[in-house]
């Protein structure tokens, strides 16, 4: 961290200078990183599921409370950064806390409508969306990549058991994780710019704040119940809050410094796996007899796309400070 607070922002600019490029291979430590928060955000869609809340009030707390936690930190060790941070960082730390907002807006409530694999797979085609964007942006994505990013695609939808059919209801949810996955598309790429010149620990203090105030505004104007829920309800939004929140969303922004968006998207996939058995064991929402090759379709999705890129110069073989 101490050698971001020393960065000044970049100019305002599609990408920022130095950020890695679409397929820039992670550094080792990085795909460490990533098993890590892959595995605490798969947890999410099973505590969401058994947590007896309305979806907004979840996604309220868990920022809320993963706020609470890194503001004082960052208030108190990185106060030079806070004050150091130019007009730019601020707006895209702000904005990228606003779209995490309408993230958890669209897919949480997904959960209520469709089955938990049919919601994690639409939700986790956003590494489609990363790429699209990315070459928006005057990225090259290699057609390694391309074809890593469909594999893994595939691999999520047969493992979603197609479930795309079954009602308007089901509908309804699907078009909500699918919109779910364009926002975190959208998320992570910010995430990306911003971390190139600001620490995770300011990053995501800002961000989760944002997020916060945002779901908080939509929880009362909707009149949705913010408190008195039941014991159990509240160890699952601590659960969300320390696993899939702590764990995983401030772990991804802590490698968007050193990895590229379309990488991280991809390797989140993973989380379909995770949250299927977990669904399985705890709702007996198992996925279809398709599971163990559609697992194995993601995963070498996954390989070929980080395989595809080559390792960035830049930060080859020199430790990241945060």
């Amino acid at each position: 961290m101490a050698g971001d607070r020393t960065r000044r922002a970049a100019p305002a600019t599609l990408a920022a200078p130095g950020a890695p490029g679409a397929l820039d291979r992670p550094p080792p430590a990085d795909l460490a990183l990533i098993a890590l928060a892959v595995t605490a955000v798969s947890t999410s869609a099973p505590l969401i599921r058994y947590a007896v809340a309305p979806t907004m009030a979840l996604a309220m707390w868990r920022n809320m409370l993963a706020a609470a936690v890194v503001l004082p930190v960052t208030g108190v060790l990185r106060r030079a950064e806070l004050r150091a941070l130019s007009g730019r960082e601020w707006r895209l730390c702000l904005v990228s806390g606003v779209v995490l907002a309408l993230h958890f807006a669209t897919w949480i409530p997904s959960l209520r409508y469709t089955s938990v694999a049919s919601s994690v797979a639409l939700v986790a085609v956003q590494p489609v969306w990363a790429a699209l964007i990315a070459r928006w942006r005057g990225d090259h994505v290699p057609r390694a990549g391309w074809i890593g990013i469909w594999l893994a695609v595939v691999g999520a939808a047969v493992l979603s058991g197609l479930d795309f059919d079954i009602g308007l209801r089901y509908l309804w949810g699907d078009l909500l994780a699918l919109v779910g996955g364009v926002m975190a598309a959208v998320y992570v790429t910010l995430g990306a710019q911003v971390r190139q010149t600001v620490g995770t620990m300011t990053y995501t203090a800002i961000c989760y704040s944002a997020a916060a105030v945002v779901l908080l505004t939509v929880c009362l104007v909707g009149r949705q119940p913010i408190s008195g829920y039941d014991a159990g309800t509240w160890w699952a939004i601590i659960g969300l809050t320390v696993g899939a929140q702590l764990l995983g969303h401030s772990v991804f922004s802590r490698v968007l410094k050193t990895t590229s968006p379309t990488v991280v998207s991809t390797s989140i996939l993973f989380e379909i796996v995770g949250a299927a058995v977990l669904a399985g064991l705890f709702f007996d929402e198992w996925p279809a007899a398709a599971a163990i090759p559609a697992a194995a379709l993601i995963g070498a999705g996954v390989v070929i796309v980080v395989r595809a890129g080559s390792p960035r110069p830049e930060v080859a073989g020199v430790p990241v400070s945060e």
